[in-house]
């Protein structure tokens, strides 16, 4: 039986991937939703909103709050009540959950970021311009190249035994780095 619910919706929409998180009132998670974006981030959206609604059949939305990439847009055809960009939403939601947090990296689907955070406050922000290497597209490539499901790279990383340096300002050299590092005998613990 479906319930009626009050909620409020986060959504962030990315290049890669497309989130929407909704709480009841208390804050409780009451759904989430992780999909592709495949180039079509209001499709994303709506088909996000659509599992929602067949979740939960007596929504009541009581605000709706967009981030990311797409914040803009997606905000627009959402009605949205705030929009905020990804720093802002890494550092509020980042102090919520570790209250001593002083760094956050974030590696995008286009960008990385590296976010300082001073006296509960975010104080600057560093982002990638030149390139793609380092972000989630690049691991996510390297991840089907290696033959390991990118949720593993960061435990394999974790088994390196041997430092590696990998080139990290074009993703070109990166995987060509990569790909030579391979023929050389290093492990892909070690290159990841």
């Amino acid at each position: 039986m479906k319930i009626s619910v009050e909620i409020l919706a986060g959504v962030d929409v990315g290049s890669v991937s497309t989130n929407i998180v909704a709480l009841s009132e208390s804050g409780d998670i009451v759904f989430k939703y992780y999909v592709r974006t495949n180039g079509q981030p209001m499709d994303a959206v709506r088909f996000g909103f659509s599992r929602l609604r067949e979740e939960h059949n007596d929504l009541t939305v009581l605000g709706i709050g967009t981030t990311g990439s797409g914040r803009q847009l997606a905000a627009v055809i959402l009605g949205a009540d705030i929009v905020k960009n990804e720093i802002t939403a890494h550092g509020v939601a980042a102090l919520r959950e570790v209250k001593e947090v002083r760094t956050i990296f974030e590696i995008g689907g286009q960008d990385s970021k590296i976010i300082p955070i001073r006296e509960g406050m975010v104080t600057d922000f560093a982002m990638n311009t030149v390139c793609a290497a380092g972000t989630g597209s690049f691991l996510d490539h390297q991840s089907e190249r290696l033959g390991v499901p990118i949720e593993r790279f960061g435990d394999l990383a974790l088994q390196a035994t041997t430092e590696v340096r990998i080139a990290g300002r074009c993703t070109v050299f990166a995987e060509s780095d990569m790909i030579a590092k391979q023929q050389y005998g290093f492990s892909k613990a070690d290159i990841i």
